[in-house]
């Protein structure tokens, strides 16, 4: 705002001085900026060099110092005056009290320099000083000494807290990991000193210690990423625990060379250090510091030559005893160490910070300095191998990737039963209340959905990428309409789908990259301290189990919704709703295209693609090789393709509720139909008929031309029929519609026009009055339309079923029953032209029905007399005809035909055109 505020009040001209003003301001505190720091920095300078002259002369003057101390010693001189022993005592007993009043200001500084082991030798220095003066006894308050120096008492007071401090120093330092075996040894040393404890016990402290230290470790407050930095730190105070051990407690058998890689003993040796006797004038506790002191040499011989010492002998530790103590402190702290990582472990919330977590213990635990000397130092400690990893750390991180898939696939299971219910909420609203969404209109009616264009129906890269080369994930807007996939099918699946590949990328990260780096690792890696993907299987049956039982919860869910559609179908009088038949149908479309839409789902359950690729390929050669001969499945394989059957068996059943609807509906009119006995009603429902001439020759043996009427159409109502069986069937995709289905349509459909034609022959056999009679010309046209029937709604497989056999049998009866209404001169004249009327009927219809016919019953048997000789101009596209015949070449081919039907199919097109 300032600047543009300069802008709008002042001129270029302005403007320019004031930037030249601001850049002259800038440069000014840049001069002195720099000024301020270059005094600074010399001022330090300063400081240092003054500080290094200091050091360098107090240097000489101390050497200078000594020079003279050594010369004199050295330099005869004159005797000293030999002093009266009265005071000869006097001086020793105030060196000696000099030294005692000194020695807790040196036992403080050792301590706040860490140096336990010095602290605690001075401690008992002052310990044996207060003995040598009698300061301890109990009637010391009486002694002369005390008499004279009363500073004396505060004095024994004010050290009498010391032994403990030091003590409480030392135990804390045994807990540090990161201090090394000489002030470990130091530490345990002065412990052993001042409580006169033995190597055992030393042990024991040391592993009390680092028990706590573990404890408190895994109680430190955690913080997302500082999980990774405590359970490494664990590790690497286990595995220092260890190395320490072996360095402190545990000495090589006799006879054995000592190993530089490994060092052993050296409590022992620092302890033999701290406590062992030296020659005269070359030990002691006193410091050189000290030993300067002009009142020095009035101390006693005990005084300057004292050396701590321990009231029973230090004897090594025992291998077995050793062995046994490291067992059982491990197990004790498996237990402290599973359940406090368990709890760290909860703030773990994906898979792959879990495999953050295993690579950053796998790193330190193949670290050089801890992986070098692991084998040997596991084999003398614990006479076994030790894989930290294994015994402590990988269930406890199975059991968190466990219920990380738990929740995971939960969450998934809650949100596709969520997405269900708002996409059947949106399909069951009338579309009277309210306008329907495009999608929704898309649901309503599949055809619509085909027949519309859309700016996704061919993929952006479709002029320069193959189909072969584009990947499976992809998918056009036509491949979706092929399949008559609907948008809220997709929308559903591509939900779920982006889920499970968020469940699958992060599980991936816990898995190697792919079989070949895992194969190839132990040859580029010398030594690891355990197989990171050794789990690799478990957690691919993990994520399988999990994934399995969310697609049978989703399963469970469309199974309730069609049960409870079913009911509420199955109690309904009328026709069911449009809304119920279109959830109904959309819960078919998304089983049967959940496996094709999902395809993370199939890497779920198969686990990663290469391998899943691979056991197809494998199961491609082989079902090559040998066919016909039963191929061995895999059980992962076994499972997808149960997962697929369950998902194709809850599909068939939606559809099974939708072609039983369907076909309930249209049959109840067309019985209403049927079952209306007046004469309105039957020319109504008539249709043309055609008048043929025949030529009979009579008993003298003249022939005589007459003409006949034969049906050559069906009724109405039957018409009717069929043609809305195909609009049903085309609304919901028909050419998607298993093949199953279709024939239980056809089948249903064909039961319930047979139980429509045994009620009206049921009500006519029973000949009420005032019933409108079955005529002749009613008989034909009925069995006509009986006859049509059956052709267009029986399916060629069904053929040799006992279904067909039963509706045969019911079929003969109400023939039966249609031709006693028919002169029996008559119906052996007007069979054949029947017949015929009826396989023309069935050609020309064969496209209009073609949803209902399918493949399977295609008309075939035409009639011609041409021979097969004949060369035909055709060109034959496929061995399986499926609804035109063959197409004309414009030029002559020399290819003749192999079978004498294709000429006669080819004559009788042409004919019915």
């Amino acid at each position: 705002m300032e600047a543009e505020a300069l802008f709008e009040a002042h001129t270029a001209a302005e403007l320019r001085a004031v930037e030249r003003r601001l850049r002259a301001g800038i440069e000014q505190k840049r001069e002195e900026l720099r000024q301020m720091v270059g005094e600074r920095y010399r001022d330090l300078i300063e400081a240092a060099d003054t500080i290094a002259e200091m050091r360098l002369s107090a240097e000489r003057l101390l050497g200078a110092v000594r020079g003279l101390q050594r010369g004199g010693a050295a330099r005869p001189g004159p005797a000293a005056p030999a002093r009266p022993p009265a005071q000869e005592g006097f001086y020793r007993a105030a060196a000696q009290l000099k030294l005692l009043l000194d020695v807790p200001e040196k036992v403080w500084g050792a301590v706040e320099g860490g140096r336990y082991l010095p602290a605690a030798r001075l401690h008992l220095l002052g310990a044996h000083l207060r003995r040598q003066l009698q300061l301890d006894v109990p009637r010391a308050r009486s002694s002369p000494v005390l008499a004279r120096f009363p500073i004396l008492l505060q004095q024994v007071a004010a050290v009498s807290h010391l032994r403990a401090t030091i003590l409480q120093e030392s135990k804390a330092l045994l807990k540090s990991q990161t201090v090394s075996d000489q002030a470990v040894a130091e530490a345990l040393c002065a412990i052993m000193l001042l409580e006169d404890s033995s190597p055992r016990q030393a042990l024991a402290d040391f592993l009390l210690a680092r028990k706590l230290a573990i404890q408190q470790l895994l109680n430190q407050p955690h913080h997302g990423a500082g999980i990774k930095a405590q359970v490494c730190s664990l590790m690497e105070l286990l595995t220092t625990t260890l190395y320490q051990a072996h360095a402190l407690f545990y000495t090589m058998p006799e006879g054995m060379p000592l190993d530089p890689a490994l060092p052993c003993g050296l409590l022992f040796s620092t302890l033999e250090s701290a406590t062992g006797q030296r020659p005269a004038g070359k030990g002691g506790v006193l410091e050189e510091e000290v030993k300067l002191s002009s009142w020095f040499r009035y101390l006693p011989e005990s005084v300057v030559e004292f050396q701590p010492a321990l009231r029973t002998l230090a004897h090594p530790i025992s291998q077995d005893h050793l062995r046994e103590t490291l067992q059982k402190w491990i197990t004790m702290c498996s237990e402290d160490i599973r359940a406090g990582v368990s709890n760290l472990l909860v703030y773990v919330k994906s898979m792959k910070g879990l495999a953050g977590i295993r690579d950053a213990v796998w790193e330190l635990l193949t670290s050089e300095s801890v992986s070098q000397n692991w084998d040997a130092l596991c084999h003398r400690l614990l006479d076994k191998p030790a894989s930290l990893w294994e015994d402590l750390l990988q269930q406890l991180f199975l059991d968190r990737l466990e219920t990380l898939t738990k929740e995971a696939f939960d969450s998934i299971s809650s949100s596709s039963k969520q997405l269900l219910t708002v996409a059947l909420q949106e399909l069951e609203v009338q579309p009277s209340t309210s306008a329907p969404s495009k999608h929704i209109q898309f649901e309503h009616n599949v055809a619509l959905f085909l027949w519309s264009e859309s700016s996704n129906d061919l993929p952006c890269d479709a002029a320069w990428v193959s189909v072969a080369n584009r990947s499976h994930f992809t998918k056009s807007g036509l491949s979706m309409k092929a399949q008559a996939l609907t948008p809220c099918v997709q929308s559903f699946c591509s939900a779920l789908d982006s889920k499970l590949k968020a469940r699958l990328d992060d599980l991936l990260s816990y898995l190697p990259m792919d079989s070949s780096a895992k194969e190839a690792a132990p040859v580029v890696q010398p030594r690891s301290a355990f197989d990171r993907y050794a789990d690799a299987g478990t957690v691919e049956g993990l994520l399988r189990d999990r994934c399995v039982a969310c697609i049978h919860h989703v399963l469970g869910c469309v199974r309730e919704e069609l049960q409870s559609t079913q009911s509420l179908l199955g109690g309904q009088a009328d026709a069911p709703s449009d809304a119920r038949l279109n959830a109904v149908l959309f819960m078919a479309r998304l089983c049967q295209s959940l496996t094709e839409l999902c395809p993370h789902l199939k890497q779920c359950v198969l686990g990663r693609s290469d391998s899943s690729e691979m056991v197809l390929k494998e199961t491609r050669s082989t079902k090559k090789l040998g066919k016909g001969k039963a191929q061995e499945v895999s059980p992962v394989q076994a499972k997808w393709q149960g997962v697929k059957a369950e998902l194709l068996q809850q599909s068939l059943f939606a559809y099974q509720i939708w072609s039983s609807a369907v076909t309930k509906g249209l049959v109840e009119c067309f019985t209403r139909t049927l079952l209306l006995d007046t004469a309105g009603s039957v020319l109504a429902t008539a249709t043309s008929w055609d008048e043929i001439e025949i030529q009979e020759e009579t008993e003298s043996g003249t022939t005589v031309t007459s003409k006949i009427r034969l049906p050559v159409q069906p009724s109405w109502y039957v018409q009717c029929l069929l043609f809305s069986l195909c609009q049903e069937v085309n609304r919901v995709g028909g050419h998607t519609l298993p093949k199953v289905t279709l024939q239980e349509l056809l089948r249903t459909c064909m039961a319930q026009v047979l139980a429509a034609y045994e009620k009206l022959m049921e009500e006519k056999q029973e000949k009420k009055a005032g019933t409108f009679p079955v005529t002749q010309n009613r008989a034909l046209q009925l069995l006509y339309d009986l006859r049509y029937l059956s052709i267009i709604l029986t399916a060629r497989s069904e053929e040799t079923k006992p279904s067909r056999i039963k509706h045969d049998s019911r079929m003969e009866k109400v023939i039966d029953f249609l031709e006693g209404h028919i002169d029996p001169f008559d119906l052996d004249v007007f069979t054949p032209h029947l017949n015929s009327n009826l396989n023309r009927l069935v050609q020309r219809t064969s496209v209009l029905f073609g949803l209902l016919t399918g493949t399977e019953n295609q008309y075939t048997s035409r009639s011609g007399t041409l021979s097969s000789q004949e060369q035909h101009i055709i060109l034959p596209l496929a061995s399986n005809q499926i609804r035109f015949g063959l197409l004309p070449l414009s030029m002559s081919s020399s290819r003749k035909t192999k079978s004498a039907s294709r000429s006669t199919d080819r004559v009788q097109w042409d004919a019915d055109l």
